[in-house]
């Protein structure tokens, strides 16, 4: 997939990026909010619909079922897709081999586009690649930072892990935290690595790294009650997922810890946790927006011949924190589920 590069910033603001976007994607639409709503979408939105033809694109991720962050995600994608007259064809299996065979089952069904999670980038290289080659477009979101330009993929919609770790560990020491656990669910996963691995760097205390099934809440619980039993200087959890963060809080429970939590991501029932002070703090990183972006950047190259990030930058939606401080401004999107 050939690019044309172009000097540019080598800094992408997230804000600016989102925004471009948007007005782009307006130019190329009808200013009617009539018209059936798509069979494939549930996202409800009233926006101008798009007059270009039918389109199929393919988001493929590495999302477990039943996460409510990949919830967020999707209902992005459907909104973008409901506006720009796309067939959305979303599939996802957290186990990379799969993954990588639901992206060879795009290919197959000829689709105009792919969007794709890079969570274990080594494991999709092949299969982009043939994506590639067969003349279909892929962007990445979520999960491959480091990789999607390696890849060849057209733009990326995310966050700096490493960035959005080291954020939080400052924030950690700015609180008093002296001995942190950070609470992996899906080892090898390079995102989360990533995350705990930022944090280690900047918080100034000692930080434990404890791997837990993702896929089996009760074991996640008590594995974290485990631990707290068992070391009584922990106090600070990080949580990497909202559920697991409303999970460490029944472990603290059981444990009898007076640990704090933190966590990346949200979700309603973790605004409410931060409104009554069961949790400290989230690290945002907007699902919403990396799945509406992917979903809508690939609408904009296959009909303008736009590049998201001009084909060389990430276009940023995070990280921001979300505490006592800011979040009733954010409640009342979350309860819609577009954060």
């Amino acid at each position: 997939m050939s690019r044309t590069s172009l000097p540019r910033s080598r800094r992408v603001l997230p804000v600016v990026a989102a925004a471009t976007v948007a007005a782009l994607a307006l130019a190329g639409c009808s200013s009617s909010s009539g018209g059936k709503k798509s069979e494939e979408s549930a996202a409800g939105t009233s926006v101008g619909k798009a007059t270009t033809p039918r389109m199929t694109i393919a988001m493929v991720t590495h999302a477990p079922s039943g996460d409510t962050f990949w919830d967020t995600i999707r209902k992005g994608a459907e909104a973008a897709a409901a506006k720009d007259n796309v067939k959305l064809i979303y599939s996802n299996d957290e186990t990379a081999a799969d993954q990588a065979n639901l992206v060879q089952n795009a290919i197959d069904q000829k689709v105009d586009g792919i969007a794709v999670t890079l969570a274990k980038p080594d494991a999709m290289k092949d299969v982009v690649a043939k994506a590639e080659q067969a003349g279909i477009p892929v962007v990445g979101f979520n999960a491959g930072l480091s990789d999607w330009k390696k890849q060849g993929l057209l733009s990326f919609f995310g966050q700096d892990e490493a960035v959005s770790g080291q954020a939080l560990g400052t924030k950690l020491n700015s609180t008093g935290a002296k001995h942190a656990l950070c609470v992996i669910q899906a080892q090898g996963d390079v995102n989360l690595e990533q995350r705990c691995a930022g944090v280690k760097k900047t918080f100034s205390g000692k930080t434990d790294i404890l791997y837990v099934n993702g896929t089996d809440m009760p074991s996640v619980k008590s594995t974290i009650t485990a631990k707290l039993t068992q070391d009584k200087s922990i106090d600070d959890v990080v949580t990497l997922g909202a559920p697991f963060a409303l999970t460490a809080v029944q472990s603290l429970s059981d444990a009898g810890s007076k640990a704090k939590v933190a966590t990346f991501d949200l979700n309603a029932s973790l605004i409410s946790a931060i409104e009554k002070g069961s949790i400290q703090f989230a690290v945002d990183q907007q699902p919403y927006l990396q799945g509406y972006l992917a979903v809508d950047s690939l609408w904009l190259y296959k009909t303008n011949g736009n590049y998201s990030g001009g084909g060389e930058q990430p276009v940023l939606t995070g990280p921001a924190f979300v505490d006592k401080t800011n979040v009733d401004a954010v409640a009342k999107f979350a309860a819609k589920g577009t954060r």
